[in-house]
């Protein structure tokens, strides 16, 4: 491996049976996750596609020996848009000359308002089919994503040249890709090599790197996501790749604290390395699951709507800055519910079957104007009896579960204070959504993903009305 070089229908009686027999297996009751940290070096060998990192001050001089190293005697494209292409792209170009290495033609996107679009990729997939080339991806989210699935698709592997600290993809396993109006996340491997020069990465506005700070703190929440998915048997927890992000995560809380005596480099470093070793943790488990949870299901609805609508467009870091500061406060309910005490039989005669089920989230969606598909609701719908058997777990275990959850969250005020420090909204008028429709993107966007976040807790366990209205009403953190 390349060295790397880094700075920094309910039946009660049918279901106690089945869960006594589930019981017996020695394995049954789910391990608690245990802290600890992984630094970059050890994340990097733990994972299976990106084999080079550079992270370091004026270093995009070495992006010739770094791609000779990772794809000799190869030619090479860089890919970026007209801004990536400004701000480094064009050294890259003229540093590769320098090397003697061949080139095609840049591929430059000329669009001012450039999106992850599938109909750019297929037209990068057209043109790395007509020639040798490795790509190498010039630019941030972006610029990076369609890279990375073009690439995919056209049978080759690439190399990446940062230019923003505004997200956690980088390193990233998938590509966030708009198809039919909706973002998915399409199955593709990571870059080869990632070169990251803080002089770039300093050079970028302020917005990107703000947002890249959002994505960092989102590992609260969404870890606390898949503490309450790991407890009930939905979705294991990676204990690896949980030390990744968590990593990165606690350092970006760190650096919000003491950025103060930091220089530049060092506070930008250390944010790009919580950067990608959230990559490198979806990387290593195939999903996005480290890094993302409710509240990235809320931004990315409000992205959705947006679009659909024709309206301003926000920021994602913006958005999901909000998704971030409303999960938390509605996990401040969660964790004080008595859930030890919850009437599992009243719960699952209260449970939907398919086909009401199906009428609720076709109703709930369309109550904010979408329509949409929904088979995402579809496909993560559990019978009355499999209900039964996850909220027996759940009543069970609720005081570990409980515990595990306050050791991650953060209290709401705290985080708000964090946001504010950084320069993230922390109202959700500021990114222009009324309080009576932030509380409305509860009870709907649960329905469009089929990751289970504790928006599925709250439905399953029937205390989603009594969570949200403990944020939303008079004298409450939301008044309406």
């Amino acid at each position: 491996m390349e060295n790397i070089e880094i700075s920094i229908e309910f039946n009660p009686e049918i279901i106690q049976r089945i869960y006594s027999i589930i019981k017996e297996d020695p394995d049954y009751k789910p391990k608690p996750y245990r802290r600890g940290m992984l630094r970059i070096e050890q994340a990097l060998e733990a994972t299976s596609d990106t084999r080079a990192l550079r992270l370091g001050d004026g270093i995009l001089e070495e992006v010739a020996d770094l791609f000779t190293k990772q794809f000799p005697r190869r030619k090479a494209i860089i890919v970026a848009d007209t801004n990536t292409y400004a701000a480094a792209g064009k050294r890259v170009e003229e540093a590769l000359r320098k090397a003697d290495i061949e080139q095609e033609s840049p591929f430059i996107f000329e669009s001012s308002t450039l999106h992850a679009e599938y109909s750019c990729v297929t037209e990068l997939v057209e043109c790395f089919k007509k020639c040798e080339a490795i790509p190498i991806a010039v630019g941030s989210g972006t610029i990076n994503d369609l890279t990375k699935l073009a690439s995919h698709l056209a049978g080759k592997r690439y190399m990446c040249v940062a230019t923003a600290a505004s997200m956690d993809g980088y390193t990233a396993y998938g590509a966030s890709i708009r198809a039919n109006d909706i973002k998915q996340l399409f199955p593709c491997v990571a870059p080869q090599a990632v070169l990251v020069d803080t002089d770039i990465i300093l050079q970028s506005p302020t917005k990107m790197t703000t947002s890249g700070y959002a994505d960092l703190l989102a590992k609260m929440t969404a870890g606390a996501d898949w503490i309450i998915a790991d407890w009930l048997g939905v979705e294991p927890i990676d204990e690896k790749a949980w030390k990744i992000t968590q990593s990165g995560f606690h350092e970006a809380l760190l650096l919000t604290e003491k950025a103060s005596v930091q220089d530049e480099h060092t506070t930008i470093a250390k944010l790009m390395e919580g950067l990608m070793l959230g990559g490198f943790a979806m990387q290593l488990v195939k999903t996005n699951r480290p890094a993302s949870g409710a509240e990235h299901l809320l931004s990315n609805f409000w992205e959705l709507e947006r679009r659909i609508k024709k309206t301003k467009a926000v920021s994602h870091g913006d958005l999901l800055s909000i998704g971030i500061l409303a999960i938390t406060a509605f996990y401040e309910w969660v964790v004080n519910a008595p859930l030890e005490d919850l009437d599992i039989q009243k719960c699952c005669a209260n449970w939907p079957d398919t086909e009401e089920y199906e009428r609720q989230a076709k109703e709930a969606i369309s109550e904010i104007g979408l329509n949409v598909c929904i088979q995402e609701a579809k496909a993560k719908y559990i019978s009355r009896e499999q209900l039964g058997i996850q909220l027996q777990q759940l009543k069970e275990y609720w005081p570990e579960i409980r515990e595990r959850l306050s050791q991650q969250l953060i209290p709401y005020r705290e985080m708000k204070a964090k946001m504010k420090q950084i320069g993230l909204p922390t109202n959700p008028e500021e990114v222009g959504i009324s309080r009576t429709h932030l509380r409305q993107t509860f009870l709907c966007t649960q329905y469009m993903n089929r990751r289970f976040t504790v928006l599925d807790l709250a439905l399953r366990t029937g205390y989603m009305n009594t969570w949200l209205n403990g944020l939303f009403g008079k004298g409450k953190i939301w008044e309406i």
